[in-house]
């Protein structure tokens, strides 16, 4: 059997495999309606037609998640499916009816959109936090509610604190993830824009960034330090990713410094138990 991406693992708790027919049942679709509370607010059209295309030609393969609503039933998860079904003509579509928590439902709407495919940096970043916000997640548990590590759900989740102008170039494809956790990483905003729009009108990779972003800002009364080396370039980022906070390193290979900075309790309580593993080694 092959392995399943973390993000699926987590709405696999909630809905049994499709090639286990007990408890799917056939409901017709006059009797769904859609979830309210749905956290995805757009559907791409062109994606629901093919969609569409592929339930006339194969059925609905997944079955819908959904729970009784008076005479009728909403659904939980899978309204895009439910809404390709329509466009393709089906009366009824397989569903799995359960009896959930308002919690349980909501967790797995957003488990649900965390799912797609065409998620940019910063739709993911909001998901998670939505999911930590609406079921009372620390980071620990939403990372495992999702398949990642606590440092990548924190390194997502520092986007969201990135300008509006700058997360809207992550979500129209113009700077990559590797880009925004370069200026998420600076602490002056109007660096961050300058060097934002440099990267995107230049076409700079992320090392190019990178390099940049390590030079000092426009304060011409302090001489300029030398760019770091390659190797603690290297070592600021691998540090970064590994704890999970704006980490900077300066000097050189002899000698130098290492500044954490953190933004909450809980990213503290990262670096502590990052400290408590290193000493347990």
């Amino acid at each position: 059997m092959a392995t399943k991406h973390g993000l699926a693992r987590g709405l696999d708790a909630l809905l049994p495999e499709t090639d286990l027919p007990a408890g799917v049942t056939e409901i017709a679709v006059s009797q769904l309606d859609p979830n309210p509370d749905q956290p995805r607010r757009t559907f791409d059209t062109q994606a629901l037609e093919a969609l569409a295309e592929s339930i006339r030609q194969a059925g609905v393969l997944q079955p819908l998640l959904v729970v009784e609503n008076g005479a009728g039933y909403r659904i939980v998860a899978g309204e895009r499916r439910y809404r390709a079904a329509r466009m393709a003509g089906l009366q009824s579509v397989p569903c799995v009816v359960r009896d959930m928590t308002e919690q349980e439902r909501m967790e797995a709407a957003l488990i649900e959109n965390l799912q797609r495919e065409d998620l940019n940096p910063i739709e993911e970043a909001a998901g998670i936090r939505a999911l930590m916000e609406e079921c009372g997640y620390t980071q620990e548990l939403a990372a495992k509610r999702v398949g990642r590590s606590r440092p990548a759900v924190a390194n997502l989740l520092r986007l969201l604190q990135l300008p509006e102008s700058i997360r809207e170039l992550v979500k129209a494809g113009e700077l990559s993830a590797g880009h925004a956790r370069v200026l998420a990483g600076l602490a002056d905003e109007s660096r961050q824009l300058a060097l934002a729009e440099r990267a995107v009108r230049e076409g700079m990779s992320v090392r190019e960034l990178e390099r940049l972003a390590a030079q000092p800002g426009e304060k011409p009364a302090k001489p300029e330090p030398k760019p770091l080396p390659s190797e603690l370039n290297d070592m600021q980022e691998r540090l970064q990713n590994v704890l999970g906070v704006r980490t900077a390193l300066h000097g050189n290979l002899k000698k130098g410094k290492i500044i954490l900075q953190y933004d909450s309790a809980e990213e503290l309580e990262a670096i502590y138990e990052a400290m408590e593993r290193l000493e347990n080694e």
